[in-house]
């Protein structure tokens, strides 16, 4: 399509966006453009719910072209975890053809400035946007998230997220001036004089690999960081989450193609069943940036080995929340059984382990012995996940069978508090639905200090599994919580104490291993939500992530500022 988006229409249209989106990072208050409610689309070109779910429906076994460069062939196979059969294939690219076809289009892109970066990119929002209906429901069969977390975690939530990037990716580029006219006094002499040019330049393109339960809430971060500061976006999705990331990336290829630069600076690396090409992507010299969600073991091989590329990764970590007392005890458990119910505890946010005294604890209600307070958080999530329409809304599909296979080897590991039980789904009859394992087990000193064998407690055992651990103390509760954090890394935080020492060990603990803290939550925010332009996800301090999303330290390296200067 011939250039139909000029400069000037595109910041006009977007700056009043870019100012508050701006302002909220300035002052960290609630603030979103995209609306979180189903009902608010329809109007203004978006796609209400029913068209929403036509459009989705139209794509079901059919070809995604994007007209790339270098296609060799389509692929496929994304297998809905609700048990539908997607269909769509995609291009698969010959690398060698592609990645200098995108490289081509980086000079105009650089040349554009960040105001227009910012904008052609608040324009790919805006039409991702106006789909999110249908957006929702391509999270949803290739995440198995329930429809309104695919909707609002899938859709506003990471627009939000792609958006605070840009926001970010601004800010760090017109911090230095275009221009600057340097004068050096001499004496008597005639001063120096100097004309000197500053430009972002983009370090190269970035490769952004994407995951299977959130595709787009933790793909745009990186891929609209990396777009705005000039750097062309090779899109990896996660071989049973195409869809998102393929439609996202469509989306901005044509407002890149209507604003008149290349459409190759945004492009697809689907592959072929087993062909595994991260690797061998990440190690190539023209990619210069990753992007990267997922386990530890791969994130820790691309810090290690993708050495020419600036590598931000987010990995997992052992979510811990402290017990020691609580002002709150039905609003604690009825926020907890939240918090380990959402999306079937497949979130890198999602508490673990949890930390009680085996003494027991102080509350509204009166003292509470470690095996009531285990008790009581077991009955809160069975009277949350009791009514299965209300289950599958919460709890959404098992995403693979290495979750279920954890889940179902959880119960070995110690007394079952809550036992896992299926839910079935009507409108799904393929979906592996289940309800969260709680497995008590002993946190005693001598069984993480020292110990030949970790215990359960200390791995990350992603999914619908809790560890309610017994401690000795608030004291060796706060040393464990510190040894998790320091050696496995942890995205989240939590803790419930009305005592002030106690309070002040945990932040002090969660300060000095850059732990995300979240203190006696009791109503409607979880410790597993975090909210954009106000909220950091992840910190970038302990192994869980390398980064936090999103701060100036997650654009800053994606360009470099180089000089021009002149005699005047």
């Amino acid at each position: 399509m011939a250039a139909e988006l000029t400069a000037h229409d595109l910041i006009a249209k977007h700056r009043p966006t870019l100012d508050q989106a701006l302002e909220a990072i300035r002052t960290r208050a609630y603030w979103s453009p995209h609306p979180e409610h189903p009902k608010a689309y329809g109007e203004n070109g978006s796609l209400d719910a029913a068209a929403g779910k036509a459009a989705f429906d139209a794509l079901l076994g059919t070809r995604l072209d994007l007209n790339q460069p270098g296609t060799d062939g389509w692929v496929g196979g994304e297998v809905s975890p609700y048990g539908v059969e997607l269909g769509v294939t995609y291009p698969h690219a010959d690398i060698d053809v592609l990645l200098p076809a995108m490289k081509a289009g980086q000079r105009a892109w650089r040349d554009a400035g960040a105001e227009i970066r910012a904008a052609v990119c608040l324009e790919i929002l805006k039409r991702i946007s106006d789909r999110t209906h249908e957006f929702a429901h391509a999270v949803m069969h290739t995440s198995g998230q329930a429809f309104m977390m695919a909707f609002q975690a899938g859709g506003p939530h990471a627009q939000d997220r792609g958006l605070e990037a840009v926001a970010y990716a601004y800010v760090e580029q017109v911090r230095t001036p275009d221009t600057a006219e340097w004068s050096k006094p001499q004496g008597k002499r005639d001063p120096l004089a100097l004309t000197k040019q500053f430009t972002p330049v983009p370090r190269g393109i970035a490769l952004m690999i994407g995951c299977n339960t959130f595709p787009t809430w933790n793909g745009y971060p990186g891929l609209f960081a990396s777009l705005a500061t000039g750097n062309a976006v090779l899109v990896k999705p996660h071989p049973r989450a195409v869809l998102p990331l393929a439609l996202t990336v469509a989306v901005a290829r044509e407002v890149l193609a209507e604003a008149g630069f290349a459409a190759d600076l945004v492009a697809l690396a689907a592959e072929r069943p087993g062909e595994g090409i991260a690797k061998a992507l990440a190690t190539r010299p023209e990619i210069r940036i990753i992007d990267y969600t997922g386990s530890t073991s791969f994130g820790d091989w691309l810090e290690a080995n993708a050495r020419q590329a600036e590598v931000y990764t987010e990995k997992a970590g052992v979510n811990t929340v402290l017990v020691e007392s609580t002002g709150d005890y039905k609003g604690m458990l009825a926020n907890l059984a939240f918090s380990l119910s959402l999306y079937s505890g497949q979130m890198c946010t999602t508490p673990q382990n949890l930390l009680i005294p085996r003494d027991g604890i102080r509350t509204d209600q009166g003292p509470k012995t470690f095996d009531e307070v285990v008790a009581d958080l077991a009955r809160a999530v069975d009277g949350l996940l009791g009514d299965d329409a209300r289950a599958n809304a919460l709890l959404g599909a098992i995403v693979n069978p290495d979750v279920k296979a954890r889940l179902e080897a959880a119960a070995s590991l110690g007394e079952v508090a809550l036992a896992s039980r299926e839910v079935a789904n009507p409108e799904f009859p393929g979906a592996v639905v289940r309800t969260p394992v709680i497995v008590k087990l002993d946190g005693a000193r001598k069984f993480w200090e020292g110990a030949d064998d970790e215990p359960a407690y200390l791995s990350e055992c992603f999914g619908p599994v809790s560890f309610a651990v017994a401690v000795d103390s608030a004291s060796d509760a706060l040393d464990l919580l510190r040894r998790t954090i320091r050696e496995k890394g942890a995205m989240t935080v939590g803790a419930y104490t009305t005592d002030d020492e106690v309070e002040q060990g945990i932040q002090e603990v969660c300060l000095e291993e850059a732990a995300q803290l979240s203190l006696n939550l009791t109503g409607g925010v979880y410790v597993n939500q975090t909210a954009a332009f106000s909220d950091f996800h992840g910190s970038g301090g302990n192994p869980a992530a390398n980064a936090a999303l999103c701060d100036g330290a997650f654009v800053a390296n994606r360009f470099r500022v180089v000089e021009v200067r002149r005699e005047a």
